[in-house]
């Protein structure tokens, strides 16, 4: 089976401005490395606007309302915080990053693809569900995670993010309900000043990593605590939050991680999936602000997704 690949043109009409690091640069980016060929064999697919229902399993409906009323006139910007801006495309894009997401998940479920990767933008991880903040307006991965059990019946569902910042956003999407697990490694002290207890639940598993920490210290996070705890979970669908800004060369943080570091993290997801989920796995892209380092990091992640 192939994996599929997830994504919209109209992800690239969102235009913070030039100024602004989550660029439609990023995506255009990763789809170039996609164009080599060893990635022939992806299932090339449209990434449909999500539906109501699927945002606001959630996000409040007022606040999608809001989000996707915000329609500037070309060429203006409408902030919601320092960095989280709307250009006229941006409701379009998020539509469609939550929607390739939600697609994602019925792929896998629906047995035409073993995984599936989902190259959208704006990223999602830092939407809490009634505030968008940290680039991000929907949650993508946690609104996949909601499709996976409202259409799907699934019960037991895991978002793990490797992203350098926290996701503080799937932490307050899942807090409330044991079955949904959520773990994270990310720099500490850094955006947005959450995620510094190790573990506040089963089903909540934070690891900070100092400024500074390496490939070392993040396998050692993983091995020790993460995938421990991922597989006492058990998920039966395990869903990535796939930023690639811990690496060394990206200009927004100070983790040091190297590409291999990024495919030796996600075979062990692969890995993971086929013990517990039956290798169904949904990784959806995240933050990764150096071009060079986004695109050669994203590949291996891909390879490591398709098998190669």
């Amino acid at each position: 089976m192939s994996v599929a690949l997830f994504t919209h043109l109209a992800c690239l009409d969102h235009d913070p401005g030039g100024w602004h690091p989550e660029c439609p640069d990023r995506l255009r980016a990763v789809l170039r490395a996609l164009e080599a060929p060893e990635f022939a064999s992806l299932l090339r697919e449209e990434a449909p606007p999500a539906r109501h229902e699927q945002l606001t399993r959630v996000h409040g409906a007022d606040y999608v309302a809001a989000i996707l009323a915000t329609r500037p006139a070309a060429g203006e910007i409408v902030p919601f915080d320092a960095d989280t801006v709307m250009s006229r495309g941006s409701a379009e894009a998020a539509l469609r990053a939550a929607g390739g997401a939600a697609a994602a998940v019925d792929a896998v479920m629906e047995g035409w693809a073993r995984a599936a990767f989902v190259a959208v933008r704006p990223p999602g991880h830092h939407a809490e569900p009634g505030r968008a903040m940290g680039f991000c307006f929907f949650n993508n991965a946690a609104i996949a995670a909601q499709q996976a059990r409202a259409r799907w019946g699934l019960r037991r569902v895991a978002v793990v993010d490797f992203d350098v910042h926290h996701g503080n956003g799937t932490e307050a999407a899942f807090a409330a309900d044991p079955d949904l697990f959520y773990a994270s490694s990310h720099q500490y002290p850094c955006y947005p000043g959450t995620g510094a207890a190790r573990g506040i639940a089963d089903h909540i598993v934070n690891v900070p990593l100092a400024p500074g920490s390496d490939g070392g210290n993040f396998r050692t996070a993983w091995e020790g605590v993460i995938l421990p705890a991922l597989d006492a979970f058990a998920p039966e669908l395990l869903i990535i939050s796939a930023g690639f800004d811990a690496h060394h060369a990206d200009p927004l943080a100070e983790l040091r991680l190297t590409e291999r570091d990024f495919a030796w993290v996600s075979e062990k997801l692969v890995a993971c999936a086929k013990t517990h989920a039956r290798g169904r796995i949904v990784s959806v892209l995240e933050g990764g602000y150096n071009l060079e380092a986004l695109a050669a990091s994203a590949a291996v992640h891909i390879r490591a997704l398709m098998g190669i």
